[in-house]
């Protein structure tokens, strides 16, 4: 399967424990392509964010089955890849992506 280092990053995961692991420890947490390996990762992450990683380690999140009826019905393949970068360099997508938020809710509530 040919995916495009557009389509093997998703998005980044916007959880208490992301945001910790992102403050605590620079550590970043995306959502990837389930077809995805860690090499390709690696190079989508390199060419579109002109960043180099130390680490990576991907965790598989694998779809609940639930019953209706007679019918099973399975949720869907989530992969995740938890991204530790080399010194000196910083992707900050988590509490920028927050910090937006956080200002237009504080606009609502003082208008009012």
């Amino acid at each position: 399967m040919d995916l495009s280092i557009y389509q093997i990053i998703k998005k980044p995961v916007a959880s208490d424990k992301a945001t910790k692991l992102n403050q605590r420890h620079g550590k970043l947490v995306l959502e990837v392509h389930p077809a995805a390996n860690k090499p390709m990762i690696v190079e989508a992450l390199e060419k579109l964010f002109d960043v180099k990683i130390k680490k990576i380690q991907i965790i598989i999140r694998k779809g609940k089955i639930r019953r209706v009826k007679r019918k099973e019905f399975r949720g869907t393949l989530r992969k995740r890849a938890i991204i530790t970068l080399k010194e000196g360099y910083s992707l900050d997508s988590i509490s920028q992506a927050g910090a937006h938020t956080a200002v237009s809710g504080s606009e609502s509530a003082s208008d009012k």
